[in-house]
């Protein structure tokens, strides 16, 4: 029996949500679809709640935010808001979205960043791209403005900080991420810990790399180029 769903309201917890389309249809494979997921999502974005990241897959989408108003509220401004504007602006009638949702409550600073990992490689793990930043449907990618860490979560111990925690031992420390996201009905998606195996980790790339440069931070990298396919107003030129 999964356990009740906490009601969150403004007490500044973050959670990363998923929901499924209908059926599991490729909806937001077609570019007009995910573009107007993610300005409905930037709609609501600073009212409902705040947007730590985000991906929006063909079948599904994964969401860190730190609700405004209760969690349930904040989901339904993304997936009711959508599915208002799919049939003003897409003329589409047919049913968008899976009933409900699944969520995890983020417990501190190591579990915040191993979401943000997740979220961002999940467009890898499913061969969309050969890395998180050339995905344009994702806060990975260069441009997207972003709200900062949640204030009040507990940081990294001085034994384990976080650059020393992933590249250490990155199976341990991610293990309980992903036991976590599989609890939460995410058993679709490939555990984090498995594509983070520590001779991968070691042998691919340094730390700063693997995160696609702070990825919850507001900016992408300098000179990262926009792909010609994708267009928002919610996007921010990188500096």
């Amino acid at each position: 029996m999964r356990p009740t769903r906490e009601h969150a309201t403004n007490a500044g917890h973050a959670y990363m949500i998923t929901s499924q389309t209908w059926g599991r249809r490729d909806l937001f494979s077609k570019e007009r679809w995910a573009q107007l997921l993610i300005d409905t999502i930037y709609h609501y974005r600073g009212t409902a709640y705040l947007l730590h990241a985000f991906v929006v897959m063909p079948d599904h989408i994964h969401v860190l935010l730190t609700p405004k108003t209760s969690l349930e509220k904040a989901v339904q401004f993304i997936k009711g808001g959508f599915s208002y504007r799919a049939k003003k602006e897409l003329g589409s009638n047919m049913e968008v979205w899976q009933k409900g949702f699944s969520d995890h409550r983020i417990r501190d600073l190591a579990d915040y960043e191993g979401h943000v990992v997740y979220i961002h490689e999940n467009p890898v793990r499913k061969r969309l791209c050969k890395r998180a930043s050339e995905f344009p449907y994702s806060s990975a990618h260069a441009g997207f403005e972003l709200d900062p860490v949640p204030q009040g979560l507990k940081p990294h111990s001085a034994e384990e900080p976080g650059t020393a925690r992933l590249e250490a031992a990155p199976l341990q420390s991610l293990a309980p991420v992903a036991a976590r996201l599989e609890a939460a009905s995410l058993q679709g998606d490939a555990p984090v810990a498995v594509r983070l195996e520590a001779a991968s980790l070691q042998r691919d790339a340094p730390d700063a790399a693997r995160l696609e440069g702070v990825p919850y931070q507001s900016k992408g990298p300098s000179g990262t180029p926009k792909p010609t396919s994708f267009h928002s107003n919610n996007r921010k030129t990188a500096s």
